[in-house]
């Protein structure tokens, strides 16, 4: 009996089965890109509620964070990545050397600068590590 069930495969539906391994191979990391990076990102988070001053050295470049979650305030460690928020630090570079406040409640209008915002009712009725 040709082509019943348990005859070998022949070469055309091996080649149908090999497509159909890499489609799912595809689906399987789409899946886990997915996972690690969503389409909708997560919202940043009140890292404090006053800002950060630092000296800034002209031609250095900065990485803002802008989820609010990195530990070394206000700049990026990495947190956004390994917590799977979807969200990218700011950079920057430093146009001259000087002393600026850095926002930490992460609703600034001037991002990485502080534009006071930090004073609203609204930043400071939230809690920490909660989004606006």
């Amino acid at each position: 009996m040709r082509g019943g069930v348990g005859a070998p495969l022949r070469p055309a539906a091996w080649s149908c089965l090999h497509t159909f391994q890499k489609l799912n191979q595809r689906r399987d990391i789409s899946s886990w890109l997915t996972r690690w990076f969503p389409k909708t990102p997560a919202k940043s988070v009140v890292a404090q509620k006053t800002p950060i001053k630092v000296e800034l050295v002209a031609g250095k470049t900065y990485r803002w964070c802008v989820c609010g979650r990195s530990k070394k305030q206000p700049f990026c460690d990495g947190s956004h990545f390994f917590q799977r928020t979807g969200l990218s630090p700011l950079k920057f570079k430093a146009q001259e050397t000087r002393t600026v406040a850095l926002c930490t409640c992460k609703a600034t209008q001037k991002a990485p600068y502080c534009d006071g915002t930090h004073r609203s009712e609204r930043v400071q009725k939230a809690e920490v590590g909660s989004p606006l």
